[in-house]
């Protein structure tokens, strides 16, 4: 499939500066990043939540896990995980199970955990299980600017 056309067109409108690296089939963040060789911390995963207001996208390292009891406590909102149809269709341009960390292509909310500050690349889907984006800490920061942060996950 390759690289989402909405996230491909939301980096090209936000003038981002990035690279494809293309990779084996993996299901799994975790998996993904043992396949590219690179440090799971830096791999930058997206998991969709959902409350009585709207859809969110949580962003947080490849080796972590959300507590959804801190994130409650952290924004104060009754957060869930959302059903795999539901991300299939608010994320129709990628593979199922493929959803990018840069919830603003998409028109929602992101949430970003503390453990991806400084790193100094971050590499995440393109809306499918074989192609990562490579980008550099400050294009990340622009990326995750108008994003809300805070410690709500833990180390697998």
């Amino acid at each position: 499939m390759g690289m989402a056309i909405t996230l491909k067109e939301y980096l090209k409108d936000c003038d981002i500066a990035f690279d494809v690296i293309e990779h084996d089939y993996e299901a799994t963040s975790l998996n993904t990043a043992n396949s590219a060789h690179i440090a799971g911390d830096c791999l930058a995963k997206g998991v969709l939540l959902r409350d009585d207001k709207s859809y969110t996208v949580a962003v947080l390292p490849s080796t972590h896990m959300i507590d959804l009891d801190k994130m409650r406590l952290c924004f104060d909102r009754n957060f869930e995980l959302a059903s795999e149809g539901e991300i299939n269709v608010l994320f129709e341009d990628c593979d199922p199970g493929a959803v990018p960390p840069v919830g603003g292509a998409y028109g929602m909310k992101v949430l970003m955990d503390d453990a991806l500050a400084g790193q100094p690349e971050i590499y995440f889907e393109a809306g499918d299980h074989r192609t990562l984006v490579h980008i550099k800490d400050q294009e990340f920061e622009k990326l995750m600017a108008a994003a809300d942060h805070a410690s709500f996950s833990h180390h697998i």
